[in-house]
């Protein structure tokens, strides 16, 4: 049993039991967090395809704990002319594990 859902913009699929890295936000670690923004649910019964979204269906995960991705320098070097400028990234992320499908 998979599910497609949608969350920030990105759309996932999944599966119970498998972990996910998502956008960063505010959340308690060992609490549960649902997308309740399905767009595709496949089961033994077949696929339910939503028109924009399966009714009555969501995912829950569990909160892992937030997580940082890895690190991205970018470095800008004009020829001849000594100008350097140098500025990095590292984006945050939240780690959650999906428990349940529900649809």
């Amino acid at each position: 049993m998979y599910a497609i859902v949608e969350d920030s913009g990105t759309q996932w699929r999944v599966e119970e039991g498998q972990t996910l890295r998502i956008d960063s936000r505010t959340a308690e670690v060992g609490g549960d967090l649902t997308f309740d923004r399905v767009l595709l649910l496949s089961d033994e019964n077949g696929v339910q395809v939503g028109k924009p979204l399966v009714e009555g269906a969501k995912v829950t995960a569990e909160v892992l704990g937030p997580a940082k991705g890895p690190k991205l320098e970018v470095v800008k070097v004009r020829r001849r002319k000594n100008s350097r400028t140098h500025t990095g990234h590292r984006q945050r992320y939240l780690t959650v594990r999906v428990t349940s499908i529900q649809g």
